[in-house]
Parts: structure tokens; sequence; C-alpha cells
């Protein structure tokens, strides 16, 4: 039977939403800086150390699908790995901002590589049935794609708020950056905390048909058998590190190039807004064009926006407005493609369902929790060894102009021939559309009938 959410079960998964996207915005965006720029690590150590994290996740992600898809309590089988994993999480969160000034060489190192480790496992506990929802308490193609919607937007929200605020704040609270992160990861984290509660208690579960959860051997196996799940995953893998590296190498570019690290914040609420608006208004570009269309319009127009960002570096054009305009464009096909791919890689466990005879919501969206957190450690290794070879200086008060320009490319032009490549594979190998979703979906209801 279908069954509409509730205008309180959509807020209250949008709040948790903001919450668990407020904790990966502050890491994904600002761990390199503050082990390179703060602690003193190098870039191609934190980016190698990253990597590696994401090799283990590659295991642990996966498994951790299987873990939910076996969970049977009174609460469901994800609110209680939701409100687990946030409250570990959270913990992690602060002691990764918190190392010790005493620690120093190795000690450190030590410490920023388990807490980073732990950090990537204890976010899976709880990203991974946040999402693995969504198909699970919709029954319609309409309400997956509003809840698709409605959580993606929330999380652009959470995403942009620490994008926006954290070298405004750190620079001033605590006496010195080192202190202002520590402090607001203990904000961020008591955020976190509060909205995952509110999505604990807000939405409740439906019971759903009991069938034999796959092994880690079956998973595997049901997973390079959906064919369409794939091609989503390496997707949004190319997707995902074209424009993470632009973020990671952005807060460079303000600080060494432009010389204010201020107008970052700036950057990032310019692009914040405009990906929520684009992410506003997919339901009514939906009515005119298919999904699939306007992926390939948001890809061209996020590559456009690169282009002019890399013009006004090469003619040294550092106008406010303008780079305002660039963050603009990046941002609203970036807003865009972000819903889209979780539409379609929820409808990939339909076709999944349909093609191998298991549903496997969790083991599906396990994926998109890793290829993200993959997505970033790529981005990080990018930047991370990409500022070590173009041999930027973190405490010298000028960069050379063949820094700048190393700074410049690797942060537009190597952004834009991942996107080439993600939209051509694209367009190439998905073959879900509107019409297939809706006869898998016919042909679901009558096997099931």
């Amino acid at each position: 039977m279908n069954q509409s959410l509730s205008f309180k079960e959509k807020i209250s998964y949008a709040a948790g939403a903001v919450g668990k996207d407020m904790v990966y915005s502050l890491v994904s965006g600002f761990i390199l800086y503050y082990y390179n720029t703060v602690l003193g690590i190098s870039g191609t150590f934190t980016g190698i150390m990253m990597m590696a994290a994401r090799v283990f996740d590659a295991f642990n992600d996966p498994m951790m699908g299987v873990v939910v898809e076996k969970t049977h309590t009174k609460l469901g089988k994800f609110r209680p790995w939701i409100l687990t994993g946030t409250i570990t999480n959270a913990l992690v969160l602060f002691a990764m901002f918190s190392v010790p000034e005493k620690l120093k060489g190795s000690p450190m190192l030590i410490w920023a590589t388990v807490a980073y480790f732990l950090w990537g496992i204890t976010y899976t506990l709880m990203d991974i049935p946040f999402w693995s929802m969504i198909p699970a308490i919709t029954k319609t193609g309409k309400d997956r794609e509003n809840l698709s919607v409605i959580g993606r937007t929330a999380s652009s929200v959470g995403f942009a708020i620490p994008t926006v605020c954290t070298m405004l704040l750190v620079t001033r609270i605590g006496g010195s950056e080192r202190a202002g992160f520590m402090f607001l990861a203990a904000v961020v984290g008591a955020i976190f905390i509060i909205t995952e509660l509110v999505t604990f208690f807000g939405v409740k579960e439906q019971r759903s048909v009991s069938q034999d959860t796959p092994s880690v051997k079956e998973m595997f196996r049901s997973l390079f058998s959906n064919d369409q799940a794939l091609v989503i995953v390496i997707s949004i893998i190319l997707f995902n590190t074209s424009l993470y590296t632009t973020t990671q190498l952005a807060l460079y570019f303000f600080k060494y190039d432009i010389g204010n690290s201020d107008l970052y914040s700036l950057f990032g609420t310019i692009g914040g807004g405009a990906q929520i608006l684009s992410m506003a208004s997919l339901p009514i570009l939906r009515k005119k064009w298919s999904s699939k269309s306007i992926l390939s319009s948001a890809i061209c127009i996020t590559i456009f926006g690169y282009l002019f960002l890399f013009l006004l570096g090469t003619f040294s054009v550092t106008n406010v407005a303008l780079l305002g305009v660039s963050a603009f464009i990046i941002y609203i096909g970036f807003g865009l493609a972000t819903v889209l791919t979780t539409i379609f890689l929820a409808d990939t466990v339909d076709y999944g369902e349909w093609k191998n005879g298991k549903r496997n919501e969790s083991v599906i969206f396990s994926m998109q929790t890793f290829v993200v957190k993959l997505a970033s450690a790529v981005s990080v290794l990018v930047a991370g060894v990409g500022i070590d070879i173009i041999g930027l200086d973190t405490e010298a008060e000028v960069q050379s102009a063949g820094t700048i320009f190393g700074l410049r490319f690797i942060m537009t032009i190597i952004p834009i021939m991942g996107l080439i490549a993600a939209i051509l594979y694209f367009r190439k190998k998905y073959i879900l559309t509107e019409e297939k979703n809706k006869e898998i979906a016919d042909e679901l209801t009558s096997r099931k009938a």
C-alpha cells in the first residue's frame, strides 16, 4: 500500500540532513587546511593517509550495509544506528580537531591518523542508514523524489553553514586558529546530536517484508551485478572529486592569491545559495525535461563556471562580484547533479530487485557513503600533493607566480577534465529513463500481487 510521508516526517528528516552535513562540511572542507596549515603536517602525508582510510572504507561501508540489513529491533533497523553513529562521531569529531599542542612529530601524526580513521568509521554508522531510509519509507516515485530533494536541499544548507562561518569564526575566537577549530568542532558536534535526535524521534519506519539478508560475498556479487548502480557510483566519484578539489583549494586561493581568507566565506555563501536554489527548482525542471537531460545540462553549467573562474585568474581579475558570479554558476550545476544522482541511485534499488530478485536498500546506499568519502579523499590527495608540487609555502606572505598559476590550474582545469569524463560515461552507460523505471515498477507490483 502506498504511504505518503507527513509534514512532520519530512521536517524531521531534513533536520538530520542539516546536522550531518555540517559535520561532513567541516571535515571535508577544512581538514587539509587544519592538518597542513595549523598543525604543520605535509599535504602529501594528509592526502595519502586519507586515501588509505578510504581503501579501508571500501570494505567497511558495504559491510555496514549488511549489518543494517540484519538489524531488527522495535525501533526499526535504521534509527538505532543513526543514534549510535551520531553520538560516537560527534565525540571523534572533537578529538580530531583537538590535537594536544604538546604532541609533535610522530605522536601527532598517529593522533591525526587514528582520529581520521575513527571519524570515517563512526560517520558510516549513521550515514548509511540515514540515506537508506529513503526507498524504505517511501513507496511511490513521487514521494521518493520529494524526500530526495528535501534531504539533499537540507544537506546543502548544512554543508554551507561551516563553509560560510568557519574562517570567520576560527580566526576570531579562542585566540588562535588552533583553539578556534577546537571550539567550532564542539559546537558543530552538539548541533549534530540535536538534529539527529529530531530525525530519530520524528521519522517512523514502516515495517518491510522480511527477506533473506545477503552475506558479504553475496552482497558484492549483487552490487557488481547491478550495472546501473555501478554507473551512478562511478559518475558520483568523478563529479564529486572534481568539485571537492576546488573546495579544498579555494581557501588557499583566497588566502594566498587574493590575500583575504574572509572572502572564502562570501564565495561559500553565494555558492551555497545557488546550490539550494537549484535543488528547489528541480521539481519544476522535471516537468519539462528528463532527469538525464537536466544532469547533462547541470554538468555543462558547472564546467562553464570553472572556465570563467580560470579566466578571471589568468587575467588577474580579483573583482569580488565576478568571483561571486563564478561561484553561483559552479554551484547551480552541482546542486542539480547532487539531487539527481541520489534519485538515480534510489531508482537502481528497484532495478536491482527487478533484475536480481533482491532489494537491499542499505547495500546500495552504502556505496553512496563510500563514494562521497572516496571523492573527498581523492580530492584531498590531489590538493595535498598538488600544493607540495607547486611549492606553496604556508608561512610565506607572498607566493611565486608559478605557484599561483599551478594553484589555479589544479582547482579549475583538472576538475573540468573530471566533469567531462563523468558526463560522457554517464550518458553512454545509464539506461534507466522515466519510462523504463515505470515499466520496472509496474512489473514489480505484478510480481508481488
